[in-house]
């Protein structure tokens, strides 16, 4: 299913971008941009549309007063060029908050939160309950998809991040907090500074490691007393 969103921005090559990065995932399509947030008004009300990017000063209407006069809201994503707005943003539950200019990197850490915000809140009427089984990551300027349950565990390398999969093995640059934050926290557990396991892939634990997919991995000192409860309360 596609997530329909729209952009409202007056500003050309700001709008641009957003349109450019869009373009790079298929789950997204963009049914139109817009410079006034007025003309945008009809088809926000038509409940036709999931997400929009909308910015915060624009001529004849604030992006943050508009927000607040919708009725029936989509998901918003703020995208900006001043961070002040960013706690009053927050209280209308906006779903992100993008400084411009936006960099790809974290424009595709935002998609992966619409996705999963998507697809949670779209199957609470249904049954049984759908959760994203997925997240899309960079690799060699390709945006691979990566299943949940392919995953072993995924290893910090300074600035980049390796993902250890059945498939093989995936380098990304990326930190290992900002992949673990995007990770269902029920699937997935940091045990160290440099290293995120999946539950379900550990085989064993022995003192202060546990073994995935044959290789040991250390927990952390600081990670101990948590990670070692997690572990041995998780259902297999």
């Amino acid at each position: 299913m596609k997530i329909k969103c729209i952009i409202i921005d007056d500003e050309p090559l700001a709008a641009e971008v957003i349109e450019t990065h869009l373009k790079e995932f298929p789950n997204m399509e963009l049914l139109r941009k817009f410079t006034n947030p007025l003309e945008a008004l009809s088809i926000i009300e038509s409940g036709e549309i999931d997400v929009v990017f909308i910015d915060i000063n624009m001529p004849k209407m604030n992006g943050l007063d508009f927000i607040k006069s919708i009725d029936k809201s989509p998901y918003f994503v703020i995208t900006t060029a001043y961070r002040e707005y960013a706690v009053e943003s927050f209280d209308l539950d906006v779903l992100d908050y993008l400084v411009k200019p936006v960099p790809f990197t974290r424009f595709l850490k935002s998609i992966n939160k619409i996705s999963h915000k998507f697809i949670t809140d779209k199957s609470d009427d249904a049954s049984p309950t759908t959760e994203k089984s997925f997240i899309f990551l960079k690799v060699d300027k390709k945006l691979i998809k990566i299943k949940f349950e392919d995953i072993f565990f995924i290893e910090s390398l300074k600035d980049y991040i390796k993902v250890f999969t059945k498939s093989g093995d995936y380098l990304a640059h990326k930190s290992l907090s900002g992949i673990t934050e995007e990770l269902p926290s029920n699937q997935f557990l940091r045990l160290h500074r440099s290293f995120t396991v999946a539950l379900d892939k550990i085989q064993a634990l022995e003192g202060n490691s546990v073994l995935v997919s044959d290789k040991r991995i250390p927990i952390g000192r600081k990670y101990i007393n948590h990670a070692k409860d997690v572990i041995l309360n998780t259902p297999i």
